[in-house]
């Protein structure tokens, strides 16, 4: 059996369509968006730039409106917001950080089995649409599942559950730029640079959409 996945484009006409039958509502707070969706005005002036911590930019503090939106994307199955998380991502970003060619940071095969989407994948892709970079998804995560979320902090700074290391017939490039949705206290991107250094990339730079504030 197939498995149609629409395009970005189909994805927007088709929100359109329903935003004349439907209002848009912000993702974060459920109030009318309007034209500003899919977050509403204040939601949008709430949004806080974050911190570059250990030389890794993110574009928001994950509290507040930018981690309603990861979680729209991540939980709730709302691919067409990582067009959005991507033009922001562009528009903020350091011009010198998006070179190269972009990685995302996978996500394990059962969690993209259960949520039925790859966020990584989708907000690396959205970006490198924006950015005419190349995507390269060469990193795969195998072994325990267990997802970084409930995982207390002493286990997070160890390291990710299971292990990161390169798609088998995937070749790393020169020069990669890690892409994720959230950074925490880091440790899944630091994983994700030495299966590429390991792997013969030359250079890693990676950037999120949100940090979260608590390492």
């Amino acid at each position: 059996m197939s498995c149609y996945a629409p395009g970005p484009i189909l994805l927007r006409v088709l929100a359109q369509l329903m935003s004349l039958v439907v209002p848009a509502l912000c993702v974060a707070c459920g109030a009318h968006a309007g034209r500003a969706a899919p977050l509403c005005l204040d939601c949008r002036a709430a949004l806080r730039p974050a911190p570059v911590v250990d030389g890794t930019w993110a574009a928001f503090t994950y509290d507040g409106p930018a981690g309603a939106v990861v979680r729209a994307l991540k939980f709730g199955g709302r691919v067409a917001l990582a067009d959005l998380m991507a033009a922001q991502i562009a528009v903020q970003a350091p011009a010198l950080l998006l070179r190269g060619t972009i990685v995302p940071v996978p996500v394990h095969p059962r969690h993209r089995r259960q949520r039925g989407v790859d966020h990584g994948h989708a907000l690396a892709a959205a970006l490198a649409r924006r950015t005419a970079l190349g995507l390269e998804p060469c990193l795969a995560r195998t072994g325990d599942p267990r997802p970084q979320v409930g995982r207390g902090r002493r286990d997070r700074v160890r390291g990710p559950a299971g292990s990161i290391e390169l798609r088998a017939g995937s070749v790393a490039p020169e020069r990669a730029l890690l892409v994720d949705d959230v950074l925490t206290t880091g440790a899944t991107v630091s994983a994700c640079i030495r299966a590429l250094h390991a792997a013969g990339t030359r250079e890693v730079a990676a950037l999120a959409y949100a940090r979260t504030t608590a390492r």
